[in-house]
């Protein structure tokens, strides 16, 4: 059945936005046209008195200025006290603070302006707290690293341990979660300064991740015969599952690496002993797309998590790393998130039945970001 009122409505609300530069609560112009009416028209009224009376038009002439200008003077103040109230939370955002907020109460361009000006403001206190708390969390991811290194080369000068390679493999494996943070650092920051150009081009989906998979396992074989590395989970099994045998995508491959290097590193150190991480790619929708998955066995991800572990320095809850995991930089997917949006595609946590499922979707030819 329809619902006669609902055109009548519709017809209504669009003709009283279109009246909206009339409406004083609504548009400074005609907040600024009505004060001139109300002056003229108490200015009149006053004439029209001393004519019809023996009051003298000076005296007239006095009420209606001190009436004009009591008038002007209500509707200046409405008017300025968004841009005063605005003034003083700029200044105090100057001075570091930005959770100030102007009360926007108004419906006019003042008000908008307003509105605006809070939304930057919350923009702007936002960025500021990201930036402490990526101050705080890059000062403490570097001070264990150094203060393990420092403790061991003390040792070595005071005599404490000899420098035999025990002693130097601890040393190195220090380095080594050092330098994996500062280059991490330097990804992130090369892709938020945009200063990483995508070299898109079609290649083999098959060859290119086997070849993916297989440098994983060896890092992982060098990492357990150095004694070092990020971890030396050689008890998990990786899978490769390709179909059609024959697919191919169009990528930037040296920036598709990044993502399925870290989404393979971050499952193997959440899968369990002697489990299986399975990298599964399907033709995407559009021509040359992509959808890829990495799927494992640990304990999953709870759904309450599953947008803030592409955040930086996320490691997730307690009970979700595994077995021998060293917990990583809190990075790897942070990088991964932005590698495929620099491609305009998406990465997100998908349902599984058991274990964490992180699927990505490249858009393909003619829909990548340059």
């Amino acid at each position: 059945m329809t619902r006669r009122g609902s055109p009548a409505r519709g017809l209504g609300g669009r003709i009283w936005e279109g009246l909206r530069p009339l409406d004083p609560l609504r548009s400074v112009k005609a907040a600024l046209g009505a004060l001139v009416i109300v002056s003229v028209i108490i200015t009149t009224f006053l004439v029209f008195v001393a004519i019809h009376s023996a009051t003298e038009l000076r005296v007239v002439t006095i009420f209606s200025i001190i009436a004009s200008l009591l008038v002007t003077q209500f509707v200046a103040q409405g008017l300025t006290a968004p841009l005063d109230e605005m003034t003083d939370v700029t200044r105090a955002m100057a001075g570091g603070d930005y959770t100030r907020r102007v009360r926007a109460k108004r419906r006019d361009e003042f008000g908008e302006l307003a509105d605006a000006f809070n939304t930057m403001a919350a923009d702007l206190e936002a960025v500021d707290t990201h930036r402490k708390e990526l101050v705080a969390n890059v000062s403490h991811e570097l001070r264990t690293p150094i203060a393990a290194l420092r403790a061991v080369l003390e040792n070595v000068v005071d005599g404490v341990c000899e420098p035999d390679p025990e002693t130097m493999r601890t040393a190195l494996r220090q380095t080594e979660r050092l330098g994996r943070l500062v280059e991490h650092l330097l990804d992130l920051s090369r892709l938020d300064n945009g200063v990483v150009p995508l070299h898109a081009r079609r290649f083999e989906v098959w060859p290119y991740l086997s070849g993916v998979l297989k440098e994983a396992a060896m890092s992982r074989g060098a990492a357990t015969l150095a004694g070092s590395g990020t971890h030396t989970r050689t008890d998990v099994h990786l899978h490769l599952d390709v179909a059609p045998p024959e697919l191919t995508a169009y990528a930037d491959a040296e920036r598709l690496h990044q993502v399925v290097a870290n989404l393979i590193d971050n499952a193997i150190k959440h899968s369990p002993r002697h489990g299986r991480v399975t990298v599964r790619a399907r033709r995407g929708a559009a021509p040359e797309s992509l959808e890829l998955e990495v799927a494992d066995e640990g304990p999953g991800i709870p759904a309450a998590e599953r947008r803030r572990v592409f955040e930086r320095f996320d490691r997730g809850g307690p009970g979700t790393s595994g077995p021998g995991g060293d917990g990583g930089t809190g990075l790897g997917l942070a990088i991964a998130r932005w590698a495929v949006d620099l491609h305009g595609g998406r990465i997100g946590v998908a349902e599984s039945a058991h274990g964490c499922r992180i699927r990505v979707t490249l858009p393909g030819l003619g829909q990548t970001r340059n």
